[in-house]
């Protein structure tokens, strides 16, 4: 059931009435017709959707946003659409649910999709509800969510419908940057609709109920003649695992939305303004002790980045993000002395932590976005280099790599390094290094720093003299040790001032602190540019 204007009191198929009457009966019109507005797909529309395992468009914010917090805008908003039987349906709202609110006391505007009414599908006036509330997130600098539920552009409105992604589109890129925007997927997404998540800062996807695609299974079995289902093509895992397009998954559509509460607690209003901070309920001077071990003593054997991370921050609290995807790299927020950081580390348990082409985007676009909301970076480097092999190679691990080099160069914030064990060569560089203006550089006892490991580099520059020894293996040996401890060790790269300190893993937390505190009135001047040219 789609709600018209003939449903609703005394409006006889017209937004006009009886001008005699009086003011309580148009205010007891009002009340009606705010009520049919909160159903507009009809009295059974939130079944539907429950049996679907989805909440419907406004039990959905009621989730995100703080109690009694969250102001419509545009509820009486309908289309104009007069073509294929469309002006005997006009349902109030056409469709989304816009407005604004607050989540843990902090201002957010949202666009809640509702598939009940015509599938969610995009129109013009639905467009321009989106980007008028997209507008006042900009111009008062606030974030701006949008939960998506629709099967896409409205075929009854033609190029209208399409235009109305353009102008969202557009308003995406503006925003971008500026202030904080959130995707959320929480049904179909397909064709044109996902180009907005795409250039949105996060996505979340919910497990089974959410899918993204360009085109559908039966287009691609029509044009390919390969059979996909919906879940395997655009499915949450499927976006979580192979494409990286979604940020983080949930089980349900509550669980999504606490999520995103909690990213916001990491996240400023807008670039002009500081991340939230909290009063530090751990110890700033605390040792983690725990640390002293945690790298092993064989150098090609695995230790858990997380296990470091969670030691080092704040109660041990870290929000990661694409955990199932490029893992050989680890991204995500969390808090030093109840301020945010991004923290970025090589993963030793995922292919020893090398650098890969997915990983460089995963990194790279990450340390842009903390970079643009004035969020301090901390990266814990563990790097063995970049992933060898004809595969990365055609498919441009050089321009990739490049990216996040580019990132981190380009980078004003305050910035962090520690290097917990291996660095060699271009990945070394590439990771926060000093010589990228990193602001502070430890590394611990462990590290190991230079142009390649000790016994590649040991064959490279002394295979003649092995080959001619009495015992080569032996001779190998010693070669390796004395190449380990001339070059290999963290101090000669300290003799250069290439790290300000060789630390006790145990001091690690604290030493961070004393330097984001000393970096948290850092200033950087850039040349006047309109933007640079990063290597996409």
């Amino acid at each position: 059931m789609v709600t018209t204007d003939e449903d609703l009191p005394g409006s006889g198929g017209s937004t006009g009435g009886d001008p005699e009457r009086t003011v309580e009966d148009r205010i007891e019109e009002l009340r009606k017709r705010k009520k049919a507005a909160r159903t507009p797909g009809g009295r059974d529309s939130a079944k539907r959707q429950h049996d679907k395992g989805k909440l419907t468009a406004r039990e959905r914010l009621d989730v995100l946003m703080d109690e009694g917090s969250f102001v419509e805008t545009d509820p009486f908003a309908v289309h104009r659409s007069h073509d294929f039987g469309m002006d005997r349906k006009r349902p109030p709202g056409d469709g989304i649910i816009t407005g604004y609110g607050t989540i843990d006391g902090r201002k957010v505007f949202v666009a809640s999709q509702d598939f009940t009414v015509f599938g969610g599908s995009m129109g013009e006036v639905m467009a321009q509800k989106v980007t008028k509330i997209m507008d006042l997130a900009m111009s008062t600098g606030a974030p701006f969510v949008a939960i998506n539920d629709s099967g896409g552009a409205r075929i009854q409105e033609g190029a209208a419908s399409l235009a109305g992604y353009g102008y969202i589109f557009e308003r995406n890129v503006r925003a971008s940057g500026v202030i904080p925007q959130i995707s959320v997927i929480m049904g179909p997404c397909a064709g044109g609709a996902v180009y907005s998540p795409a250039i949105t800062d996060f996505t979340f996807m919910v497990r089974e109920t959410s899918h993204m695609f360009i085109t559908g299974p039966d287009v691609i079995k029509t044009v390919t003649g390969e059979d996909i289902t919906m879940e395997a093509l655009g499915g949450a895992m499927t976006h979580a695992t192979e494409s990286g397009v979604a940020s983080f998954i949930g089980e349900d559509d509550e669980d999504v939305l606490n999520r995103v509460r909690y990213l916001l607690s990491f996240l400023p209003p807008n670039n002009l303004e500081d991340p939230p901070a909290y009063a530090a309920t751990d110890d700033p001077g605390r040792l983690a002790d725990a640390l002293t071990h945690i790298v092993p003593d064989r150098a090609k054997e695995a230790y858990d980045m997380h296990e470091v991370i969670r030691y080092i921050v704040d109660d041990g609290e870290f929000l990661e993000i694409f955990p199932l995807w490029a893992m050989s790299i680890v991204i995500g927020f969390a808090r030093l002395d109840g301020h945010s950081v991004g923290v970025i580390a090589n993963q030793p348990k995922v292919r020893g932590g090398t650098l890969d082409i997915d990983t460089s985007e995963k990194a790279s676009r990450f340390v842009r976005f903390c970079d643009a909301f004035n969020i301090p970076i901390l990266t814990l480097v563990d790097v063995p280099g970049f992933l060898p092999g004809k595969e990365q190679e055609y498919n441009g691990i050089i321009r990739h790599g490049a990216k996040l080099l580019y990132a981190y160069a380009e980078a004003t914030v305050p910035r962090m390094t520690v290097i917990t064990r291996k660095a060699y060569g271009g990945a070394y560089l590439v990771m926060n290094s000093k010589h990228l203006r990193s602001d502070v550089a430890f590394a611990w006892p462990t590290a190991e720093i230079a142009v390649m490991g000790a016994e590649g580099a040991v064959n490279v520059v002394f295979r003649k003299e092995i080959e001619k020894a009495a015992d080569p293996s032996k001779r190998k040996e010693e070669l390796i040790r004395e190449y380990r401890e001339k070059f290999s060790t963290p101090y000669a790269a300290a003799e250069r001032g290439f790290i300000d300190d060789v630390i006790e893993p145990a001091e690690t937390r604290a030493r961070l602190i004393k330097a984001l505190r000393m970096l948290s009135t850092k200033r950087e001047s850039v040349p006047a540019r309109k933007h640079g040219n990063i290597p996409l």
